[in-house]
């Protein structure tokens, strides 16, 4: 949700700050500017749409330090003039802001009397007009006026500014929303994301809530609280390669991310999950051995080395306990999400419940803290699962768990990110960067994490010793699955969108494990083609949905042989009798539903707990594909952003 790169060195700023922008665009946006300093001017250029355009009339740009931006709207329309970096007045500097202002009408007003004139309609202008008021009527430095103006500031935000006064100085702060400092040789990045600046250097420092950064050409840069105490700040080295945040030959990131589910598995998995003291094998090598005998069960294992060893607990002290035990102990876990992350929350109460014998409530993270949740710090543990890292209902939910002095459990993707900082133990899911904006491979590795917890913690406790060697062989065949599925059964799919892309509703069914499941596909089919979708448990659609069907409406099924499937068949069959469109996800070899259904997907069998990370494959390719039909633009779907930074 809005994208902020700045660069301070001895290269074209102009190329890096486009090159960054471009790498950001998946975070969701509607137009772009630049803001370069070059021989005390400052170039100011904004465009509405893509990156490109703004390419178009920004790559020859003269200077080597500037800030860049893509906006989200959020106060005012998508427009020029509403598009940041924004200026005061006298040009003095430029600034751009990802977040939001809360107190910007009274600040706006409390200007007006002084006579500040406002061009536009955004929050982030009045933040520009008061730092430029406390400059000129204090006389302070940039930097300083900076601190004194964010002192006054309610919200959230990320900042980059630069100086047409001081072409030498770069100044940053965040509270709220994401900011990463890059340290190269004799220049410096500043991104909301670090993808923006890969290429340039993988040393990094992660800012902090309330934290600044103050770059000067001749010093370096010195990293301070907002109020303007030192601080000395850990380097970190990036994770992942240049090849890994581009297409690789795709079309769309989201069809790379969806063929990449057995490799993200397989490196989720990787020193986690042991057959015969061996990692696991690739997916195509295992695809190619599934004929040939099972491993050992005595030989499979589990082991989490993130939350085996000691920790501290949630008010900071030594624990004699380690974040298993913590969880293994717990009466009750709440785990907060947002979109899939909140779906695959769902697949995980399931999974902890039936396997664990803990009770669990999923809630989203946005209600979380807005009301009277109950909750005992020496009973609950709390989870948080977020891809990013940096969803900002979700740091919220986290915040207000600890605050209450619960333990906080994160699941997470990115490396580095804020609640992998602020959270007292976790699990990466090292599925790999997710680009498209339609989550795929981080919702299965979110499963497979969740999976792998609840059987360690149920390994010993609440179910067998064959249970679980059983559970951990299914486990770890998942990748070569899903590989068969990808091959299996792609063209099949993309003859399904040809039918069904010009329907304008459409339902998604479930029951038990896959009712999140029907939700997720609801929500990829909404998401990137435009369809009104809707998700819900199977035995529901008798309860309001059923008057939707009609012969004009696909309904889309997951009919596993499992526990409840002879229910589900009962609801086709409701469904067939109002001349419904049935398209069918089931395992291999059940021929039951050919001829009462118009499309049959079959997939590998596996275990019914584990079965929504092979169920949801086939529905990610059904909505891309007819996405694609339909000329939508998959990885940037309009409306939408990767991360959502702002409440």
């Amino acid at each position: 949700m809005c994208g902020i790169t700045a660069y301070l060195g001895s290269n074209k700023a102009a190329q890096v700050l486009l090159a960054g922008l471009a790498r950001l665009e998946y975070r969701g946006y509607d137009s772009a500017g630049v803001a370069i300093v070059h021989q005390g001017q400052m170039q100011l250029k904004k465009k509405v749409g893509k990156v490109k355009e703004l390419t178009a009339v920004a790559k020859d740009i003269q200077g080597d330090v500037g800030v860049g931006h893509t906006r989200w709207a959020t106060h005012g329309e998508p427009t020029e003039k509403n598009a940041h970096p924004h200026v005061p007045k006298d040009v003095s500097f430029a600034l751009a802001h990802n977040g939001i202002i809360e107190n910007f009408v009274p600040l706006r007003e409390s200007l007006k009397r002084k006579g500040h004139e406002f061009y536009s309609d955004t929050d982030t202008e009045v933040l520009v007009k008061l730092i430029d008021d406390v400059m000129k009527g204090a006389s302070l430095s940039l930097e300083e006026a900076t601190r004194q103006a964010l002192s006054q500031v309610v919200g959230a935000y990320g900042i980059a500014i630069c100086s047409k006064e001081n072409p030498d100085l770069l100044v940053a702060a965040r509270m709220g929303s994401p900011l990463i400092l890059g340290i190269g040789e004799g220049e410096w990045f500043v991104a909301s994301d670090a993808s923006a600046f890969l290429e340039h250097t993988r040393q990094v420092v992660h800012l902090n809530d309330g934290e600044m950064v103050v770059i000067n050409r001749k010093t370096g840069y010195q990293v301070s609280t907002i109020q303007g105490a030192a601080l000395q700040p850990e380097i970190m080295a990036l994770e992942g390669t240049l090849e890994q945040i581009e297409k690789g030959g795709f079309p769309h990131f989201m069809l790379k991310e969806i063929m990449e589910q057995p490799v993200a598995l397989q490196n989720c998995m990787r020193g986690r999950v042991r057959m015969s003291g061996s990692a696991p094998p690739s997916p195509s090598q295992a695809a190619q051995d599934a004929a040939a005998a099972p491993p050992s069960l005595s030989s499979a294992h589990i082991k989490l080395g993130g939350i085996e060893s000691d920790m501290l607990d949630a008010k900071g002290g030594a624990s004699q306990v380690s974040g298993l035990e913590r969880l293994q102990t717990a009466r009750r876990i709440i785990i907060c999400a947002c979109g899939t992350s909140w779906h695959a929350a769902l697949v995980g109460e399931y999974i902890i419940e039936h396997l664990c014998k803990i009770p669990v409530e999923v809630e989203y993270a946005s209600e979380f803290r807005y009301r009277s949740v109950v909750l005992r710090p020496e009973e609950d543990v709390v989870m948080v699962i977020s891809q990013s890292g940096e969803t900002a209902d979700t740091l919220a939910a986290l915040r207000h768990a600890k605050a209450a002095g619960c333990h906080v459990f994160g699941v997470c993707n990115t490396v580095g990110s804020t609640i992998a900082r602020e959270t007292d133990t976790g699990i990466y899911l090292h599925a790999g960067p997710e680009i498209g904006v339609a989550s795929t491979k981080a919702f299965t590795a979110q499963v497979m994490v969740l999976a792998m917890l609840a059987l360690r913690i149920s390994q010993g406790r609440t179910i067998d010793d064959d249970t679980y060697t059983a559970l951990v062989t299914e486990l770890n065949g998942l990748p070569a699955k899903i590989q068969t599925i990808l091959e299996k059964n792609e063209a099949k799919l993309i003859e399904i969108g040809k039918v069904y892309r010009y329907a304008h509703h459409c339902l998604f069914l479930g029951r038990g494990y896959n009712y999140p499941v029907a939700l997720e596909g609801a929500l990829k089919m909404k998401e990137i083609s435009y369809i009104h979708a809707e998700g819900y448990p199977a035995a529901e659609m008798k309860h309001g949905p059923i008057a939707l069907i009609d012969n004009l409406m696909p309904v889309v099924f997951i009919a596993m042989q499992d526990s409840i499937y002879e229910k589900v068949k009962s609801n086709i069959m409701e469904v067939r009798a109002r001349k419904g469109c049935v398209i069918a996800i089931t395992d291999e070899g059940n021929a039951e539903l050919d001829e009462t259904c118009e499309y049959v997907i079959q997939i590998p069998k596996v275990a019914e707990c584990l079965s929504p990370i092979l169920t949801v494959v086939p529905l990610q390719l059904l909505s891309y594909h007819i996405a694609v039909m339909r000329g939508c633009d998959v990885d940037m779907p309009r409306n939408l952003a990767k991360s959502v930074t702002t409440e």
